[in-house]
């Protein structure tokens, strides 16, 4: 069973690297289907390739899934972020039917527009003090690994996933208050741009949120933690999925949806 969207938005799934949920991407990505997939920023980390090479079969069993895509006529638009910003001399060609782009705006089927980018330009820590970012994200890395152990033993105890650094984000305030102001300072550019919201992913929090200026926020999520995408619908309204947690539901629903249709048919 195939779930069909408009458009569809990835960011921050972190290919070639061990805390990337290539299963879970590799089934959402096998089970949607869309006119327009836009993949936002950090998608293949190549930050990680400085200290050796990850890259499993199932990584590139993913990628291939997604040019699969592109050659049966998805548009794909491939926005670039910090973790592969090597690819940016790159922006503006078409590769292997990929559009890669620095950003992009998107026309919904409501007529909303929205600016997609990944969002590292924005981000005050990336932007000033790139060493801080990469140790960041050494450390960030580290808080998965603890969390896979920990998720591990929760599983064999017979409970659910739940993660230990998205709860930590939540609580410590200094975190609060980076996002923040992440979303200030992007309403303040969506309302330069004369876009109606902006849709970007960067800081590994889904959400969708309503800022000053009446300004929509969209942030993808990642597939690290989350596993989250944003889906637009024939009719431009734009939600948030959690795959790991909905897609038995979706799944069904839509199989439902089609046994329906072919029984009116008969």
């Amino acid at each position: 069973m195939t779930l069909r969207y408009r458009s569809i938005w990835i960011s921050d799934t972190h290919l070639g690297t061990k805390g990337c949920q290539a299963e879970a991407l590799r089934d959402f990505i096998t089970h949607v289907d869309c006119d327009t997939l836009y993949l936002v920023g950090d998608i293949i980390d190549l930050w990680k390739f400085k200290s050796g090479l990850y890259w499993p079969l199932l990584h590139s069993d993913v990628v291939q899934r997604i040019i699969n895509k592109a050659k049966q006529g998805t548009r794909v638009i491939y926005i670039l972020g910090n973790h592969d910003e090597i690819f940016r001399k790159h922006a503006g060609i078409h590769f292997n039917g990929i559009e890669i782009q620095l950003e992009a705006i998107h026309t919904a089927a409501d007529g909303k527009r929205y600016l997609v980018m990944h969002g590292d330009g924005f981000d005050s820590i990336v932007c000033n003090n790139r060493s801080l970012a990469y140790i960041g994200g050494e450390a960030y890395e580290y808080l998965l690994v603890i969390n896979t152990w920990f998720n591990r033993i929760r599983k064999k105890l017979g409970y659910g996933y739940w993660s230990l650094s998205a709860f930590l984000k939540h609580k410590v305030k200094n975190v609060v208050n980076h996002i923040s102001n992440f979303q200030h300072i992007l309403a303040l550019e969506a309302k330069r741009k004369h876009v109606d919201g902006i849709i970007c992913g960067h800081i590994h929090h889904a959400e969708i949120s309503d800022l000053e200026f009446g300004i929509r926020y969209l942030n993808c999520g990642d597939w690290v933690e989350s596993c989250t995408a944003l889906v637009e619908d024939s009719a431009g309204k734009i939600s948030l999925i959690h795959w790991l947690q909905d897609s038995c539901q979706l799944l069904d629903q839509a199989e439902s949806t089609a046994q329906s249709h072919i029984s009116e048919k008969v």
